[in-house]
């Protein structure tokens, strides 16, 4: 069966032109993962992984830094204490509230998912040519700049 384009990948978008090297990127990131011996980690989890901050943080901080609801980070976090990746905590400002942390099997994740994208990032550059790869970065460095400048949410 012939696999056809979306609309967006047929007119090029800008969403399309980042998503298949994200998709590339994750796709290596996991299954490399996978096959490192953390078996039980998934893409979704990536979402606690990527914005979790050193010291901890809150659920709802979590999920509003991901974009998804409350439950939805809260099952994947979940799922991640139960399997010994993330520690919940008593918030030292809120006695009400726990902080979510990484267990150093989490922080072995966390570190391990950074190696593979460098390298990942290392293959591209020797495909595209460093002086390219350097140039895609920067420009990707600026817009992420002023984009985190406009954005209400990350204030």
């Amino acid at each position: 069966m012939e696999q056809r384009e979306n609309v967006t990948e047929q007119v090029k978008t800008i969403g399309a032109l980042l998503r298949l090297p994200f998709e590339v990127l994750l796709d290596r990131v996991y299954s490399k993962v996978v096959t490192s011996g953390f078996e039980d980690i998934r893409p979704a989890h990536g979402n606690v992984f990527r914005y979790i901050s050193p010291h901890g943080s809150r659920l709802t901080e979590l999920a509003d830094n991901a974009q998804m609801t409350k439950q939805s980070m809260n099952y994947l976090v979940e799922y991640l204490h139960n399997h010994g990746y993330v520690e919940m905590i008593p918030d030292p400002t809120d006695g009400r509230a726990k902080l979510i942390r990484l267990t150093d099997q989490g922080q072995a994740v966390q570190q391990m998912a950074i190696q593979i994208s460098r390298q990942v990032e290392a293959e591209w550059a020797a495909q595209l040519g460093q002086r390219k790869m350097s140039q895609l970065r920067h420009l990707l460095e600026e817009l992420s700049d002023v984009l985190d400048e406009r954005n209400p949410n990350k204030r």
